[in-house]
């Protein structure tokens, strides 16, 4: 196994200077087939689209008071958002986990970011961050464009026990990667035929996407074990953890070039995403935003949960800059819900185990049920408050 892991990761290093640490290069054309959609995509797929509204999760009469988990969720409950899913088998598979870039600004609106249970967004090199977005309750026809990998990843492929489809890495994160007990779970498009992942070109631009079901379909016919993994962890419940503080906007800058903000919409019960659209070398004094879309369904990206995760950040390299975050035990969380925040303490005990928050008394806190966005802030960032506004800037020490 590692033999091979390692013939592979040889071709994958020759093969992957586009996907080098830098903010701004595009996926290097590939010789692989050009994805023609099997569907029509929404006429309104454009820069600039009006975002239509999800409906929003709401408690049903079947939902328990005592909501789901940590622990013993129900074969028909996704336990990466504690609500039923429509069709139950999709639970009997491992979670994919997805890179999907963020720079350049061209690759937005990206697609199938609003059908994801669990969006994580971290900062990668160069002022830039990336999300790994996690699938497992819900699919999506395209979800990308896909870029590469980072040492932060190990972390989430552990923790949900998942599938890692990306598009390359730095050859010293291929070498962690590959020297893993995961490495058959490392997905890369030559790994496997169009529709699973393909080249799409939109305007020319050639992106890399994924169909998420036809992937979990072909790790399946790989041989790759794919059943129903033990995610416990998470606690969910419709009603409002007490003790809150008001809270409806959250802002989360990790430079100049890339920076968002939370907006908590009432009638929705929800928080709608809004990224940056130009850089801002001031501080904050001019930032300028506009609501983030999904380009696969013309939705607007909303989550039930925004949760900020401070952990120690710290160089692996300063040149080219390669980042590595400390990820376990436990550490200082803010959770907004329900246009409340909490500060919480988050954990991950070993690693194998699902990041879950308590309170400063042990008790666990539970999300809203629904889709959760983690932003994963250095430890030294800084945080200040104004009215029901919070805003954390990143920085490394």
């Amino acid at each position: 196994m590692m033999k091979r892991a390692y013939l592979v990761l040889i071709v994958v290093f020759l093969l992957s200077a586009a996907c080098m640490p830098t903010a701004q290069l595009l996926p290097t054309p590939t010789a692989t087939a050009t994805f023609t959609p099997a569907y029509t995509p929404t006429p309104a797929v454009t820069d600039t689209p009006t975002p239509t509204q999800t409906p929003q999760p709401t408690a049903t009469p079947d939902y328990p008071p005592e909501g789901y988990g940590p622990s013993n969720f129900p074969p028909e409950v996704d336990p990466l958002t504690g609500l039923k899913v429509t069709d139950p088998s999709r639970l009997e598979r491992r979670p994919l986990i997805i890179k999907v870039s963020n720079l350049p600004r061209t690759v937005r609106p990206q697609w199938g970011l609003s059908l994801a249970d669990i969006v994580y967004e971290y900062y990668t090199e160069e002022g830039s961050t990336r999300y790994a977005a996690i699938f497992l309750g819900q699919d999506a026809e395209q979800v990308g464009s896909i870029r590469s990998g980072r040492l932060f990843d190990d972390n989430l492929i552990r923790m949900y026990k998942g599938v890692f489809a990306f598009g390359s890495a730095d050859f010293r994160v291929l070498r962690k990667l590959f020297s893993s007990d995961y490495d058959n779970r490392l997905i890369f498009e030559w790994t496997v035929a169009c529709p699973a992942m393909c080249r799409y070109d939109p305007k020319g631009l050639n992106y890399l996407v994924a169909n998420t079901k036809v992937l979990s379909t072909a790790v399946t016919s790989k041989g790759i074990p794919n059943g129903r993994q033990n995610l416990d962890g998470m606690t969910f419940q419709y009603q409002i953890p007490a003790n809150g503080t008001p809270a409806t906007h959250l802002f989360a800058r990790y430079s100049s070039a890339i920076y968002n903000r939370w907006d908590y919409d009432p009638a929705q019960g929800r928080y709608l995403r809004f990224s940056e659209t130009q850089n801002d070398p001031t501080n904050g004094q001019n930032e300028v935003y506009k609501q983030l879309t999904d380009r696969l369904n013309n939705q607007a990206i909303v989550a039930d949960n925004v949760v900020v995760l401070m952990m120690p950040y710290s160089y692996y390299l300063r040149t080219p800059e390669i980042v590595q975050m400390d990820f376990s035990g436990s550490g200082v969380a803010y959770a907004m819900r329900d246009g409340q925040i909490y500060k919480l303490t988050w954990h991950r005990p070993s690693a194998d185990s699902v990041v879950y928050l308590t309170f400063d008394d042990g008790r666990p806190y539970a999300l809203k049920p629904g889709t959760t966005w983690y932003e994963v802030m250095g430890s030294s960032s800084k945080i200040t408050q104004s009215d029901q506004s919070w805003r954390f800037t990143f920085s490394i020490p």
